[in-house]
């Protein structure tokens, strides 16, 4: 078969008009999501399908992780032609909202931004279209099934059961840099903050709190250099720690609830409702707000969000590939009643 490349800005052009491809948001995303992985699947040759397509209960399920490989499970978006690469990302954009997909597109296009900034003596590739597909068991109602989109800096976990999305953590996404400060050719250009909300609003929370409020909040002078848990299947988490929400004023509740709705808002408008109502259920009573390290920009950072059944993580540590300090951010979302629905294995 003979495969198209596609330049940087050319994959941007096509992640972004995936918005308008036949995404209707009424319908159910796990019917939506389905059908649109029968259709990827279509596309692909039986060789191709060999590689994309692997059990349900394969160990590769919950094998995930966001640090650069030279190869992954799944296929990859480079080993596709033009016509299969669209319908990947039309299925990968069906697991999301607008707001998520505009990020994972961003994302995807910071490789190229790497690739510049680490110049030829770079350790790896750092190709926008390295990122991999793969579905594990038949997508449609009767038997359980999940989807996979990962690659540097992005993994993005799906399980369906009964025709529905049954879990779609670990939702991971990161940045590097997380702020672009020099001056870089492509589509993204100095200024760019893909993780902006992220990152901004737990500054303003942290900052914004009372003195015995930020005193309880803040777990540690310092921060840890990753995230725990990291290509953890599950998460191990004790009594949470921090801050609670009910310690904060209306303002700053206000605050912690954008960000918990950047992270929620990542997903489908039906699926982004399940897990507010998860939360309503639970009782924002629960819920903790931590703190470690530097209160402002450009040194290490650090936060966790916890509630009955997530666990929130941000991290910014590491400089950029230009050597701007605490510019590289990794972030999560997980269940912490089982990620990849494993709580219903």
């Amino acid at each position: 078969m003979r495969l198209v490349r596609i330049s940087i800005p050319a994959i941007c052009g096509l992640c972004l008009c995936l918005f308008a491809l036949g995404l209707k948001t009424g319908d159910d995303p796990g019917e939506r999501v389905a059908v649109y992985a029968n259709s990827f699947l279509e596309s692909l040759t039986e060789d191709q399908k060999k590689i994309a397509v692997m059990p349900y209960d394969s160990e590769q399920r919950v094998d995930w992780h966001f640090i650069p490989k030279k190869t992954r499970k799944g296929l990859v978006l480079r080993e596709m032609n033009v016509a299969q690469r669209t319908a990947a990302l039309r299925l990968v954009r069906s697991t999301l909202s607008e707001a998520g997909y505009d990020k994972a597109s961003k994302i995807m296009l910071l490789e190229g931004v790497l690739r510049e900034l680490e110049g030829k003596g770079r350790t790896w590739e750092r190709d926008p279209e390295k990122y991999f597909v793969t579905i594990f068991g038949t997508p449609g109602d009767a038997e359980p099934w999940g989807l996979s989109f990962e690659g540097h800096h992005m993994s993005l976990n799906f399980s369906f059961r009964d025709g529905k999305i049954a879990d779609s953590t670990p939702q991971f996404f990161a940045a590097n840099p997380a702020t672009i400060m020099n001056d870089v050719s492509g589509p993204l250009g100095k200024g760019t903050r893909v993780l902006k909300d992220e990152e901004q609003l737990a500054f303003d929370l942290i900052n914004g709190l009372g003195k015995n409020e930020q005193k309880a909040a803040i777990i540690a002078d310092e921060a840890p250099k990753e995230l725990r848990f990291a290509g953890e299947a599950q998460v191990s988490v004790g009594e949470p720690e921090g801050v609670p929400y009910v310690e904060m004023d209306e303002t700053n509740q206000r605050l912690l609830t954008q960000l918990i709705d950047t992270y929620i808002n990542a997903v489908p408008e039906k699926l982004a409702d399940e897990r507010r109502q998860r939360i309503e259920e639970d009782g924002k009573a629960g819920i903790h707000f931590a703190w470690a390290g530097a209160l402002k920009p450009g040194i290490g950072h650090y936060y966790r969000v916890r509630g009955k059944r997530f666990l929130i993580e941000f991290v910014n540590t590491q400089a950029d590939a230009a050597g701007n300090p605490a510019n590289h951010i990794h972030s999560v979302w997980r269940d912490v009643s089982g990620d990849f629905d494993l709580d219903n294995q």
